[in-house]
Formats: C-alpha cells, sequence, structure tokens
C-alpha cells in the first residue's frame, strides 16, 4: 500500500504542473485581450441552461465561445451549439474535472485574439475542481434553489476558490421553500464579501445584472492591459 506522505507529494506534484500551465494559459488570455470565465457548480445546478443563455446573449455584441467538460457524452456541447456561439467538449472519462492542460490542447485550433469571452464549464463536481486552476479571470460558482440553503457550508472549499456565487433558478423558490437570507449569510459566512447574483435562467430574472457585470469586467481588463502597454 502507498503511504499517505507519498499520496500528498504526487498530489503536489500534479497541482504545480497543474499550474504551471494554468500560468501559461493566463499571460496568452491577458495579451489576447479576453476574459475568461469558468463555472463550477454540483450536477443539476442549471449551469449549461445559465451558460446557453449567457452565450445567447452576449454574441449579439461580443465574440463569445466556450469549453464544457464532462465525464462522457457531447450532450452539453450539443445543446450550448444552439447559441451559435463556437463550443468544444472536453470528455474527461473518469477525470472528475478539468485541468489547465486539458484547457490548453483543446484551444490549439482556436485563435484567442477572436474573442472577447471564453467561458469553461467545468465537470459538476464541487469538490475536486477547486485546486486546478484554469487560467481564468473569474471562477463563477453556481447553486441552485433546488440544492437547499447549505450548500455554501457543506463545501466551504469551492466558495472560497470561488470570486463570485450565483444562485440560479429562483422562479422555483416560493416552490421548494428556499430561504435566501439564509442562503445569502451562508455564503458571507464562508466568504466574506462575497459578489452574489440571484437569477434564474428559464424567466431571465436577474441574468441583465450578470451580464452587466462581466461587460464591465471586460472593460477594465482592456483598460489594464492598455496601460502596462503604455508604460
Amino acid at each position: 500500500m502507498m503511504s499517505e506522505p507519498r499520496l500528498v507529494e504526487v498530489r503536489k506534484n500534479v497541482l504545480k504542473a497543474n499550474d504551471v500551465i494554468a500560468r501559461s494559459l493566463r499571460d496568452r488570455f491577458r495579451a489576447a485581450g479576453v476574459f475568461v470565465v469558468s463555472l463550477v457548480s454540483s450536477p443539476g445546478s442549471g449551469k449549461t441552461a445559465f451558460l446557453e443563455k449567457t452565450l445567447t446573449a452576449l454574441r449579439q455584441n461580443y465574440r463569445v465561445a466556450a469549453l464544457v467538460g464532462d465525464l462522457a457524452t457531447e450532450n452539453d456541447a450539443n445543446r450550448l451549439a444552439r447559441s451559435q456561439a463556437p463550443v468544444k467538449q472536453i470528455i474527461t472519462g473518469t477525470i472528475c474535472h478539468l485541468e489547465a492542460a486539458m484547457v490548453e490542447k483543446s484551444l490549439a485550433e482556436w485563435s484567442l485574439n477572436n474573442l472577447d469571452f471564453l467561458f469553461i464549464e467545468n465537470v459538476g463536481n464541487l469538490v475536486c475542481p477547486s485546486s486546478y486552476d484554469l487560467g481564468e479571470n473569474l471562477r463563477v460558482v453556481l447553486m441552485s434553489v433546488t440544492e437547499g440553503e447549505d450548500k455554501p457550508l457543506k463545501y466551504p472549499t469551492i466558495f472560497n476558490s470561488a470570486d463570485v456565487a450565483v444562485i440560479t433558478k429562483t422562479d422555483l423558490s416560493a416552490m421548494v421553500e428556499f430561504d435566501v437570507s439564509t442562503a445569502l449569510a451562508n455564503i458571507q459566512a464562508v466568504r466574506p464579501g462575497m459578489t452574489v447574483f440571484e437569477l434564474s435562467s428559464k424567466s431571465g430574472e436577474g441574468m441583465s445584472n450578470y451580464f452587466d457585470f462581466l461587460a464591465r469586467n471586460l472593460s477594465q481588463i482592456r483598460i489594464s492591459i492598455g496601460s502596462s502597454n503604455t508604460v
């Protein structure tokens, strides 16, 4: 049996190798001026529906694309293709998360200079993705009202590693007796000051606030890049 110290060392080496590739990706993204958003959640949170609505709305004014990870099938990529944005599926097999090397490989045939936003939908999992940097600018963690208010308390690491939280399926809040004040308090208890959006992909309620937030972030990174280039 492999000893625990050996397991820890192997894990450290894997994460270190991932971080090296993630840093390289982040440099490439910045050089191209593309804003990268990764989405993490448990299965069934409405992540793919949320991303489809995001791609469909943003492509009216921006150049958008998406990478989507799943253990098997290309169902999510086929669904996202309805947005008419470029989409690629990443099949992970038995791996329960995306890694920076997978993202790097999937981008081989794409020109980042032709994009404003790149979205990366991770495998549905609230544990493993928290440890793997993908070179993204923004990590968004989703939780649906149908999952209950205590997700942040049960999975604090993923909320701590994310920049923004999104509460989805708010059109079902009354039906499932979701207590939004408790959910918000739980998020803030785990990650004080975290930005939170409450929305429904089905009804569209709250989506415009999220889109405006993304647009502001893209503008800020473009200004930052312009400022650094003039120094």
